[in-house]
Order: structure tokens, then C-alpha cells, then sequence
């Protein structure tokens, strides 16, 4: 029998007991947190916005139906626009997913370094190399998003 690796749950019950006093597992605790939170915002923000276009998008023809006065049915259009707008200029979408991937690389990493397992396996230092690769990951999600909001700006005209 060959010894088992371990499971999220017992990853996460050992993350628990090791010592806060740690600055690497710190900021790994941190991240993962930030992230797991950013992107559930960005999430409910997205589905908000998108289900107010998809109700006021049926309802204009129902308005138009029902012979609804023109400011009413164009004004319903431009909330649609106003919303979209919304949209693109927050990138809802593209955070939720940037950020929920950033979050499980990091989850990726917390597992095998608990695991002892990966680049950690044979690591001299387990604990700089998790720093090294944490920092690694923050970093390329942070370029990703600066480069992301210099291409809104390019696309507003702002740039």
C-alpha cells in the first residue's frame, strides 16, 4: 500500500494549526481570501447586471404591445445601454474569472506545499519557494489586470 495524499479537507484542517507567525503562509491565506472575495463580488455584480438587461430587454416589446408612452420604451433602451456600459467599463466578468482562477492557483499551491508534494517535494526550502511562487502568481493576475484596464481605457478612448 503506498501512502495517500491527502484531501482538500485535511489540507485546509492543517492549514489551520500551522502558526500565524509565519509571513509566507500569511500572505497565502490573504490572497486566497482576497481573491475568493473579489471574485464573488465581481460575480453577483456581473449576474445583476445582466439580469436587469435580460428583464428590461423583454419588457420593451411588452410595453410596445401594450402601447406604452415612447419616453417609457426608450428610456427602457437606454437603461440596456447604460447597463452594458456599466459592464464594460468594470469588467465584471473578466474579474469574476481572473480572480477565481488567481484564488484556485493559490489553493493549488497551498495544497502541495501541505502535501509536501510538486516543486515542494525536493524543495531545500519549501516555505521561500511558496513565497517565490505566491508573489509569482499575484503578479501575473496583476499585470494581467493592468494590462485589461489599459485595453478599456484604449477601447473608451481614453488612451
Amino acid at each position: 500500500m503506498g501512502v495517500e495524499a491527502p484531501t482538500a479537507d485535511d489540507v485546509d484542517a492543517r492549514a489551520t494549526a500551522l502558526p500565524a507567525s509565519s509571513p509566507t503562509w500569511a500572505r497565502l491565506e490573504e490572497q486566497i481570501e482576497w481573491y475568493d472575495r473579489k471574485s464573488g463580488q465581481a460575480q453577483r455584480w456581473f449576474k445583476r447586471l445582466k439580469i436587469a438587461q435580460i428583464v428590461t430587454a423583454a419588457a420593451i416589446p411588452v410595453m410596445a404591445g401594450a402601447s406604452a408612452p415612447a419616453w417609457l420604451v426608450g428610456g427602457a433602451g437606454a437603461l440596456i445601454v447604460v447597463l452594458e456600459g456599466l459592464q464594460q467599463l468594470q469588467q465584471y466578468q473578466q474579474n469574476w474569472a481572473s480572480y477565481r482562477a488567481t484564488c484556485e492557483r493559490l489553493k493549488h499551491e497551498r495544497f502541495l506545499f501541505m502535501a509536501k508534494a510538486g516543486p515542494y517535494a525536493a524543495s531545500e526550502s519549501p516555505e521561500a519557494l511558496l513565497a517565490e511562487r505566491v508573489e509569482g502568481l499575484v503578479s501575473q493576475e496583476h499585470a494581467a489586470w493592468v494590462s485589461q484596464q489599459k485595453e478599456v481605457e484604449r477601447k473608451l478612448g481614453g488612451g
